[in-house]
Order: C-alpha cells, then structure tokens, then sequence
C-alpha cells in the first residue's frame, strides 16, 4: 500500500482504540506489512497533518506507541466539560516516593527510605493500586527486597514516550537555589 492509502487506515485503528497507545510493530501486523517504513512515513505524515492543522487534537507518540489526545493547552476546558478534577490526584508522599522511583529506578523501599528520610509502605500500596509502578524483582542482597520501577500507565499519565523525557535532575536544583 502506499503512504497515502496506509494514513486513513492507521487513523481509524488509532480512533478505534483511543485508550491504549498502539506500538509500530501492532499496526505493522495488523495491515499485514512486509516493511514498516510506509508505515512508519504514513505516521509522520499523519502527526504533521494534524500538527498543521492546529486543531483540539493531536496524534502523540506515548508509551512507546501512538494515541491521539486533545492538545495540553486545551486541559482546562476537558476539565470542566468534565465537571472533575484530574483522576490521578496523589499525595505529597506519593508524589515525591513515585519521583523517587521514577529517577532511580530500580529501587527498593529501604532505599527510597534512605532518599525521603520516611517510610514509604503507603505510598508504594498507592502507587501500585493506581498502576504507576510496578515490581521489578527481588535484589540480590540480604532479605531480596522487592525493587519498583515505573509502569507503561506512568509513562500514559504523564504523557511521555519514555523515561528519558523526565526532566533532568539540574533542572530541579536550579528551581531550589533561585
């Protein structure tokens, strides 16, 4: 199929299955490609139509694969069509354990113990009912400590493809000393 014939199939995939980012390798199988290069420029092609046109929507790459969502700059106005506030709302303790993990990752409770200077069981308990982290395996050290790290639903929820678009550790400690 060429560019042009690929880019109103994979649009539809993508509305079709608008919760969950869908990977290159998923869309490849299901239109049954030898190559995924046509794909990979109907993509492209696709982000750049509804980048030009400007509009409430935009097609994203998150998670590793492709999700259209309304553009951030619109957020207020879902938030009250919505009549809600944000559905991932997480305490202060929440917020710094998930930090914690999310930068040292792999890292297991006494260790983030160590960097928050409290216990953190009940933010852990929180962060995986809401999926955010996930167990990474036991340590190899005495008592085989259950180690965390982040979950593809953090990635979706913060709206990043992968974990190198945190921002950097300096930037933070700029904000501190200014």
């Amino acid at each position: 199929m060429t560019v042009d014939e690929l880019k109103p199939i994979i649009e539809a995939i993508l509305f079709a299955t608008a919760d969950e980012p869908i990977p290159l390798k998923r869309i490849t199988e299901i239109l049954d490609e030898d190559s995924d290069e046509a794909i990979r420029e109907a993509l492209a092609g696709l982000v750049g139509d509804y980048d030009e046109r400007a509009g409430g929507i935009e097609l994203r790459q998150i998670a590793g694969g492709y999700r259209f969502s309304t553009r951030a700059e619109h957020s207020e106005y879902i938030r009250r069509f919505r009549k809600q506030q944000p559905s991932a709302k997480l305490s202060m303790a929440a917020l710094e354990t998930l930090a914690v993990i999310a930068y040292k990752q792999p890292v297991t409770i006494p260790e983030i113990l160590e960097i928050r200077g409290v216990s953190s069981s009940s933010a852990i308990k929180t962060l995986l009912d809401k999926r955010l982290i996930v167990a990474k395996g036991r340590k190899k050290v005495v008592g085989r400590p259950m180690m965390y790290g982040t979950s593809k639903e953090f990635l979706i929820q913060f709206g990043i493809n992968d974990l190198t678009e945190l921002p950097n550790l300096e930037d933070f400690e700029d904000l501190v000393t200014s």
